[in-house]
């Protein structure tokens, strides 16, 4: 088993809440942290504030928009460009279900409902990219930050063209986030494992359950940290 400061770790959406204060955590464990966020200024702001905390923090800062695939896979080529091993996935990023606009139906730069899209689709790419380096750092880890907010997807209607709300959006996006490492695990999908162990957790999301946010943090972190047997 590898030691924390031998091992990297990828978090999406890293450049606030949950993420950024798992990033923090894991780079005052030694590991090398590579901080994802939307907005370079935003991630520049949140490797700053890490080295305050943690001087000597090993961290590196990519940025992409993953409401575009194209994004999704110029980050995945930056990341296995510069990391021959990746120990850790952790599939952070997201849309909630109460957004700017999020009464009226939203799409990606592929024309995707925009939660699905955000929460789902590249998620499941950048998970595909990243296999390789994943695979070389055997044994190695994917986590899915979900949510306990899941409903049923309407194959007839994915995209929401007839019946949208932002809820329904948000909820079935992480019902597909969670049965991804699911249908991987069956013996037909033979691309994740061995090698990769896939997890699912589903943080508390209430800014005002303090208590319940950091028994989530210290959840997740675990989940990093631990590597299958």
């Amino acid at each position: 088993m590898r030691l924390m400061e031998q091992r990297t770790i990828l978090i999406t959406g890293a450049t606030d809440g949950l993420g950024r204060a798992l990033a923090a955590d894991l780079a005052g464990r030694g590991a090398t942290v590579l901080v994802h966020g939307r907005n370079e200024r935003r991630g520049q702001d949140t490797l700053d504030e890490i080295r305050e905390r943690v001087p000597g923090a090993q961290l590196h800062c990519y940025r992409a928009d993953l409401a575009s695939l194209d994004e999704v896979r110029e980050f995945a080529a930056a990341v296995e460009g510069e990391h021959k091993t990746l120990d850790t996935l952790a599939n952070n990023a997201g849309i909630g279900s109460t957004v700017p606009g999020g009464g009226v139906r939203q799409e990606s730069v592929e024309g995707h409902e925009l939660r699905f899209a955000v929460n789902y689709l590249a998620g499941y790419l950048l998970t595909r990219l990243l296999l390789p380096v994943l695979r070389a750092a055997a044994p190695s880890r994917i986590v899915n930050v979900s949510s306990l907010g899941q409903t049923p997807i309407d194959f007839g209607d994915v995209m929401l063209a007839k019946d949208y709300s932002g809820v329904r959006a948000y909820c079935q996006s992480k019902l597909a986030q969670v049965m991804f490492p699911a249908a991987e695990s069956q013996p037909a999908g033979k691309a994740v494992g061995p090698a990769c162990a896939s997890s699912n957790l589903a943080p508390a999301t209430s800014s005002k359950c303090s208590s319940e946010a950091q028994r989530s943090l210290f959840c997740i972190s675990g989940v990093c940290s631990r590597m299958p047997p």
